[in-house]
């Protein structure tokens, strides 16, 4: 077996083939002409926090070298339309032996360890991963034919790769299996990189994953898809250059690739608690833990190996209960629970391995780390409603919690993804709401409104902006932040005000341990100083993704895509027939609302449209128009097309470049260079 090294050392590509690289990373200059250096009271945290941290303990960098058989043949890995879909390369400044002040000595720890990458043997024989080419691992099981292959990654380019790199390795053996841990598109985005879809539809490959699986996958990306996108690359900052002042890591990875994201249902479902089945040989135990990390999730045992897969469930950090991108609040008490049910149903691990990160080998190590997250997970969710109890709010329990300091001293619990003052906050949303039970904060106005009254009443812009200059030298960031956002919301063109603001966030940002917090920080301060940056970014909408929603989800979906106060006035039934799956639905149009039900039609409907569903998926992912079927003798109008007109009038195609800030677009952009695969869900495509 090979010495372990880092990340395909000696591959290289020159910074200008990237614009998201950073040329002085390795010299401590600042990327940007507005960018400022860490400050005192930035570098006074940083060092109190290498004191306080357990840094002796280096056993997950033990971890994460062990089991090494070779690195990526190349740091880099082409999209199939030509732009660069992962770029290990652009984080190479992080392998300098130095400590770069501007980033949280616990953070680069962490960007660090995810610098490993390459092939691993998790059990010999049995078990390898390829880490360190997408945001998540994709774990290759040996069956007695072929590979049995768990989680995908994000996009098929990646995941190509990866497959072509093991079977170059260890031998090439077909893809007999897929497994789904869970329904987030980093566990399956890249399924039509190692499997074909005729061989699926033969049952030459498997793809089992948890029940409702395909229900949970498409919602989440779409109903509120565009605003997650959005918000996505705000906490994930895709965007954003890669250096010790930008982006630096994701925490559960690198970052996520930018190739094409795809889609195959899957041909099982687990659905008991506790489901054992055996495929290519491999005796399996699934685990089934909805509403944890995700809501639909699933653990698996390898009882004839001792191995434990912890999916997404337990990684090397807290993760969200809360994720800023957007998603459901998190059960915190049911993953805590979950977790404990690993603990006391496979008691005698000798290996625990998942998705994000390293192994950890060895009965008493896997059954620490369980019981670190168990516990800090328990105790988010019971010291905070405690102090609820007595009367702490949404907005300040996080300024009053803390983690327990046993707790702190445990890398497993520490907050790289997740942050606990995030976490905490999502709790009380879960059980009480965003309410605080100050009537001030029932029905709040708009910051555009009560910005313009606050700068007023403070004397202005400019003594704003001089006071948040004070508070910026004393330290006090969050506090300025605070103020100067008003001047922001009151005077959008206020460049001065908005570079004060960055500079509050950027300070924030160096100090922040979370990617999740230091990524929004950073991001917004970017687009506070030049506008936001141009170019595409990875996006959860694919043709695989539209074309497995449900036709109520699509119709649905139109009343969401619908501008509403244009449809003042109207009333009217549609019905919406597809024979080839025998659905039926009666659309109608009341009080500025689109409605659908399935299963029934209005006889007295203005409008029947009878199509096939194979067809409507056509329109649905742009390919064809209504009119181009009609044309095709596919699609047949029976009554009045008025309804049909009007829907498409006031149709809205979502774009993911909305501003956070008002003015954020007056400024010149900056160039990302990135330029991935992008989807844009239409609603309703029809030639006028």
């Amino acid at each position: 077996m090979a010495a372990p090294v880092l990340a395909g050392e000696g591959q290289t590509v020159a910074p200008a083939a990237n614009p998201l690289v950073d040329p002085n990373a390795f010299q401590n200059r600042h990327y940007h002409p507005k960018g400022k250096l860490p400050s005192a009271a930035t570098l006074a945290l940083r060092e109190r926090a290498a004191r306080e941290l357990p840094f002796a303990d280096r056993r997950d960098f033990e971890e994460a070298t062990r089991g090494f058989i070779a690195p990526l043949p190349s740091n880099t890995v082409m999209a199939d339309a030509g732009h660069i879909a992962w770029d290990l390369e652009s984080y190479k400044w992080l392998l300098q032996d130095r400590d770069f002040t501007s980033i949280h000595p616990s953070l680069q720890r962490m960007a660090r360890l995810n610098m490993n990458a390459g092939l691993y043997e998790v059990l010999p024989g049995r078990i390898y991963q390829v880490r360190g080419l997408d945001l998540s691992n994709i774990t290759f099981v040996k069956g007695e034919k072929g590979w049995i292959v768990f989680d995908p990654m994000i996009t098929r380019e990646v995941a190509r790769f990866a497959l072509d790199f093991v079977n170059a390795r260890l031998g090439r053996r077909p893809v007999t299996a897929v497994v789904y841990s869970h329904s987030h598109i980093d566990h399956f985005g890249g399924v039509r990189g190692i499997v074909d879809e005729a061989d699926v539809r033969a049952g030459r490959v498997e793809i089992i994953a948890p029940e409702n699986f395909m229900r949970e996958a498409i919602s989440e990306n779409v109903f509120a898809g565009n605003a997650m996108t959005r918000r996505s690359r705000i906490q994930y900052a895709v965007l954003l250059r890669r250096s010790p002042f930008g982006h630096v890591d994701q925490s559960l990875g690198k970052n996520a690739s930018a190739g094409v994201p795809t889609l195959l249902a899957p041909t099982r479902e687990v659905k008991r608690d506790i489901e054992e089945i055996t495929v290519d040989g491999v005796r399996m135990v699934f685990q089934n833990t909805p509403n944890t990390e995700a809501v639909v999730e699933m653990n698996t045992w390898f009882p004839d190996w001792k191995a434990f897969w912890a999916a997404e469930n337990v990684t090397a950090t807290i993760h969200n209960i809360y994720t800023l991108r957007g998603a459901q609040i998190r059960d915190t008490h049911n993953w805590a629970k979950q977790i404990n049910a690993a603990m006391n149903l496979f008691p005698d691990m000798e290996v625990m391995f998942a998705s994000h990160h390293w192994p950890r080998w060895g009965n008493a190590r896997a059954l620490e780390v369980l019981k670190a997250q168990r516990d800090a997970y328990t105790h988010m969710h019971q010291r905070t409603l405690h102090l609820a109890n007595r009367g702490v709010t949404i907005n300040q329990i996080h300024n009053v919690y803390e983690v327990p300091p046993s707790l702190r001293q445990q890398w497993a619990a520490r907050s790289y993804h997740g942050a606990v003052r995030n976490n905490v906050r999502g709790i009380i949303q879960r059980y009480l709401g965003f309410w605080d039970g100050n009537p001030a904060n029932l029905d709040p106005p708009n910051p555009t409104e009560i910005g313009p009254l606050f700068v007023e009443m403070m004397g202005g812009a400019g003594r704003v902006i001089a006071r948040g200059r004070e508070l910026n030298a004393a330290g006090r960031y969050r506090e300025a932040a605070q103020i100067l956002q008003h001047v922001v919301y009151a005077e959008p063109g206020n460049q001065e005000g908005r570079d004060v603001l960055a500079d509050a966030f950027e300070q924030l940002g160096y100090q922040d341990e979370s990617t999740s917090f230091r990524n929004s920080y950073l991001q917004l301060a970017a687009e506070l100083r030049s506008g936001m940056s141009e170019g595409a970014a990875p996006s959860s909408n694919s043709p695989d993704v539209v074309s497995a929603m449900t036709t109520a989800q699509w119709l649905d979906f139109l009343g969401i895509s619908m501008d509403a106060p244009k449809t003042r006035g109207w009333a009217w039934t549609v019905n919406l027939i597809t024979p080839d799956n025998g659905e039926r639905f009666k659309i109608e149009m009341s009080n500025e609302t689109l409605s659908s039900i399935q299963g029934f039609i209005d006889p007295k409907a203005a409008l029947t449209i009878t199509l096939n569903r194979a067809d409507l998926t056509q329109v649905m992912l742009g390919a064809k128009t209504f009119e181009q079927l009609e044309q095709e003798g596919r699609v047949r109008f029976e009554g009045d097309r008025t309804p049909f007109n009007q829907l498409r009038s006031v149709l809205t195609v979502f774009t993911p470049d909305f501003e956070i800030f008002p003015g954020t677009r007056n400024a010149r952009p900056v160039p990302s260079g990135v330029k991935p695969f992008q989807f844009a869900l239409n609603p309703l495509t029809i030639a006028e």
